[in-house]
């Protein structure tokens, strides 16, 4: 059997439930797969307080991971889990240290650990910051490289690869976490989105990339043409108090995201208790086409609910028209809209039979592991 540790942001992205998913997916499906795992999370010494500390307690014993989890400072001392020693231990016995954007960087850890993929999910942002010496991503002293920006590579993808070469990977989904949900009657569009995010926009050879609010700009008058409900759960600042304004006189529904979706529990019943999704992509993902797909809309497919998004480069990938939806324009936003509301049923049943096909952890992870260098045999004892 071999032995998966995972590493990622939930401290560190307290009250955020699907950010809780993208980690909680990737160790929950090596399990799916008969694999022993173990998740370490390292937080900045500064970013340590009782609310994050105990959010990470809270959504690691909801899932029956309490005893398969460690939450380390930026000087390897404990702060919930095992202590130094004994995670060396458990490092230098681990088959494969999945290291999702990078995130473990203590290196009196990571010598330890045989092997170390690199999961990049913020594709465009880690290359440029990495060909710009910006030291947000340290890709270096890993073993394999993957990316969920299936485009990376290509000649029409203007992301730099760095000289890596980059696997391409799907957000991967555990199906038993996400039952797909009857229908029903068709009620609205939602999605849970962060008006700017915690990256600026960035400047590589002579080219500013931008972000998801200048998407939502452009797509702003949606209701006003349309005949259906839009509806938001958005984190918004204050400062930009303008742009949430013109969202409300244009006919968006705004709900508070750590209300309705501050868990994993919660973001899950948001999502299932949704008719389907519509958002736009980070700027960066959309002008550079790198074939990001996000794990949330990901979520929304597997129970169910069909998902019109942002052309992000996804054709040839994966199956739309018909559960997952494309659009370029406003135009065709609007004409999406109305062809998932007028055959709601087909489409849900659609949604669900993508997410089997192409995010299924049970099909994604086996591929993964092999890149990776782990013996399938192993992993499937």
């Amino acid at each position: 059997m071999a032995l998966i540790v995972v590493a990622g942001a939930i401290a560190n992205k307290p009250f955020n439930g699907g950010e809780a998913w993208v980690r909680l997916s990737w160790l929950l499906g090596f399990q799916c797969l008969g694999c022993e795992i173990f998740f370490i999370e390292q937080i900045p010494s500064i970013a340590v307080s009782d609310p994050a500390v105990q959010y990470f307690r809270q959504t690691m014993e909801a899932f029956d991971l309490a005893g398969k989890a460690a939450l380390i400072d930026d000087n390897g001392a404990n702060i919930y889990g095992p202590g130094a020693s004994m995670l060396a231990d458990l490092a230098g016995s681990a088959d494969l240290l999945v290291n999702i954007s990078g995130h473990l960087r203590f290196a009196e850890l990571l010598e330890h650990f045989k092997r170390k993929a690199f999961v990049d999910i913020d594709p465009g942002f880690t290359q440029f910051w990495n060909a710009l010496k910006i030291p947000r991503a340290l890709l270096a002293e890993h073993d394999a490289y993957f990316t969920i920006g299936r485009n990376i590579g290509s000649a029409d993808c203007p992301i730099p690869t760095c000289g890596i070469d980059w696997h391409p990977v799907s957000q991967p989904v555990v199906l038993d976490q996400w039952p797909a949900i009857a229908p029903g009657r068709f009620d609205r569009f939602t999605t849970i989105a962060t008006w700017r995010g915690g990256y600026g926009p960035i400047t590589f050879a002579g080219r500013q990339y931008q972000l998801k609010v200048h998407e939502f700009r452009k797509l702003r008058d949606l209701p006003r043409r349309s005949a259906h409900q839009f509806e938001i759960a958005l984190n918004i600042d204050p400062a930009d108090a303008a742009d949430r304004q013109a969202l409300l006189e244009a006919g968006w529904t705004l709900v508070d995201p750590r209300v309705v979706a501050g868990d994993p529990r919660a973001f899950r019943n948001y999502v299932q208790g949704s008719s389907a999704e519509f958002s736009c992509a980070q700027g960066i993902y959309v002008e550079t086409q790198s074939g990001w797909f996000s794990d949330r809309s990901v979520r929304y497919l597997a129970s169910g609910k069909p998902v019109l998004v942002q052309e992000t480069g996804l054709t040839g990938h994966y199956s739309t028209g018909a559960g997952l939806l494309i659009f370029r324009t406003l135009d065709e936003a609007a004409a999406g809209a109305d062809e998932i509301a007028a055959n709601y049923a087909r489409h849900s049943a659609a949604a669900r039979a993508v997410a089997e096909r192409s995010f299924d952890a049970r099909k994604v992870l086996p591929e993964f592991l092999e890149h990776a260098g782990v013996a399938m045999g192993k992993a499937n004892k």
